[in-house]
Formats: structure tokens, sequence, C-alpha cells
């Protein structure tokens, strides 16, 4: 039997993957010094924390994370004209013993089963519209391009300097970066211009972390982007983690599968809800997994960008399902896999 590992990684070569991919299994989240000084690690019920960009972000219970308050006193860019009076970007020099704390914890963790996975978040997208608030980060792409080029260029150096001292001391095998690029329904801009303003960008970060030994990158964006999955591959982008049931999975796996992998499928809202039950669960992995010839190209996943859910209980019974589904389909059974134990992060 494939360890979790072996299992994703058949999967996503389209090789022979002996059941399907349990959601986060094979993908363990590790993290790293900038998020000691980030200030964006809330706590559910925590409001209007400022992090060390100046976002103020507030996390409501009952939803799936933090998310920035864009009331007009608390809006970080107040003209995009001269958003470099605004945007400062937070120091990025840790201490060896910094470095030292989180290198003995990817250490400790088993990498023959499952990836060690660095999370990086938000992504360049997010991250624009944080600065500026979604409704007036969206009209600038259109009114201020070039403002908007010259940020994302002062993110994606920012960033490479983060990604530097990463792939440098803590070597993971597989980066997790986040960067919602829909709704439910449609992409927050045209494919034309996401292309104008992204494809480069993201080239250009995820073409570094595979030059210093990153195996698969998984990017996540629970969201609609169907239309965006040929700039996904030419980003270099192994697994497309987060793809809502809208984007018709199954023709997408028909059409990109041996180009990128899928993962997700199952909705928050199919499953994780007030009174939710496991009968929604069951349903849910069934809907998702009948449909499919083989595990190759897809791994079923709750599409919110971490291990859990919004309410507590749903993700580890929503994995109890999938693996009576592995069980009944190949034979796999669930106390045979020799997987990591559990990690709920969100």
């Amino acid at each position: 039997m494939l360890s979790p590992k072996q299992n994703m990684i058949e999967t996503i070569k389209g090789g022979n993957p002996d059941r399907f991919v349990n959601q986060y299994e094979a993908v363990y989240l590790m993290f790293h010094p900038y998020l000691l000084h980030s200030g964006s690690l809330l706590q559910k019920g925590q409001k209007d924390v400022v992090n060390a960009w100046g976002i103020t972000n507030s996390f409501p219970e009952n939803t799936p994370g933090a998310f920035p308050v864009h009331t007009p006193d608390k809006i970080v860019v107040k003209d995009i004209e001269h958003w470099r009076d605004y945007v400062k970007a937070p120091p990025l020099k840790f201490t060896d013993e910094e470095w030292a704390a989180f290198k003995a914890q990817y250490d400790a963790v088993d990498g023959t089963k499952a990836f060690k996975a660095t999370f990086i978040a938000p992504g360049l997208f997010e991250q624009t519209h944080h600065l500026c608030s979604i409704t007036a980060a969206l009209e600038y792409y259109f009114l201020n391009p070039d403002e908007m080029k010259d940020m994302i260029k002062y993110l994606v150096d920012w960033e490479m300097e983060l990604l530097d001292g990463i792939l440098t001391n803590l070597k993971p095998d597989a980066i997790f970066h986040h960067d919602d690029w829909g709704s439910e329904k449609s992409t927050f801009m045209s494919p034309d211009m996401f292309a104008e303003f992204f494809l480069e960008p993201y080239k250009q970060i995820y073409g570094f972390c595979k030059s210093k030994g990153v195996e698969i990158i998984i990017h996540h964006a629970d969201s609609y982007a169907a239309t965006l999955v040929p700039y996904m591959i030419e980003m270099g982008i192994d697994v497309w983690q987060g793809c809502m049931k809208s984007n018709d999975l199954p023709e997408l796996i028909k059409k990109y599968g041996g180009k990128i992998t899928f993962m997700g499928g199952i909705d928050n809202k199919m499953v994780d809800y007030p009174g939710w039950t496991r009968e929604a669960s069951t349903k849910a992995v069934h809907e998702t997994l009948d449909v499919l010839d083989s595990p190759k190209y897809f791994i079923p996943c709750i599409t919110q960008g971490g291990p859990g859910s919004v309410y507590p209980g749903v993700y580890e019974v929503l994995t109890e399902e999938i693996d009576k589904y592995n069980e009944e389909r190949f034979g796999i059974k669930r106390e045979e896999i020799d997987r990591l134990p559990l990690q709920l992060i969100f």
C-alpha cells in the first residue's frame, strides 16, 4: 500500500494511485519566522487587530478566517497614485534562533508520509485588495494599471526575499500558497486582465521555488477559476486546491489532467453549516467521486484553505467518509493507512 505522500505523487503524475488522496493527509502545513512578527495570527472573536502591513483584521465567529476591516479610516492606501507613501513592507531579518526553532519543527515531521508544505498567505491579488479594499482595488486595476503593476512588483520583491529565507533555511518540499481569484460563480477579472497583472509575477515566484528544490506548488483559491487553469499551468502550479463544484471538475480533469491536479470539489456549504450531519458528508463524497473514472488528477477535499472546518467535527467526519469510500471502491482500510496525526489549523 502507498503512503499518503506516495499516493499523492501517483495522483499528480497520473501513475497508479491505489485510492483517492484524503483531503490534507499528504500535505502537512508548516510555518516560518515571519508569522511571529506578522500580526496576522488572529483567534476567532478577535477584532480590529493591525498587522505588520498596517492592515486591520477581524475574525468573526462562524467564519473560516480573518478578513480586513475596510471602513474609510482603516484603509491603508488612501491615494493610489501615491501608494508608496502608504505601503511599507515589513522587515524580513530573523535571528538564527528563530530559524533554528522552525527548522526543528520541519525536521520532526516524517517527510516520507506527507509533503512538508510551507504556508504562504495572502497572495498577490489578496494583498492588493487588503491594502486598498476590494472595491477600490478592482477599480484601480481598470483605472490605474501602472500603479497596480508597480505595487504588485513591490509585493513580489518582498515575497521573493521571504521565500529565499524559507527555502534556504527550512527546505520544504512543497509550497502551499493562498490567493483567491474569484467568487463561487465567476473570476474577479477577465482571464486576459488576470494574465496581464499576475501571470509573470507568479511565474517568477513559483519558478524560483522550483529552482530551489520545491517539488510541488499547491495554490489555494476556493472559487470559480476554470477559465484561469491554462494560466495556472503556465505559472507552474501542480495542484489547484479549493476548486469549487461550480468549475465542472470532471470536465476540467478530462481536459487538463496530466498538466495540473484538482483538489477540492466539496464546497464548505455542502457539509459545513449549523446543524451539519454525517449524511451530508456521505452524500457530498459520493456526488463528487462516483462520476470519476479513477483517482488520477483529483483529490477530494473541503474547499477551504487548510485542514479543518468552520464547525467543529465536520472535517473529521468528512475524512472518515472518504476513508469509507476508498474501502468500498478500492479495498483500502483506514487502519492500514500510515498517515501523520490529524492536523487541524482552521
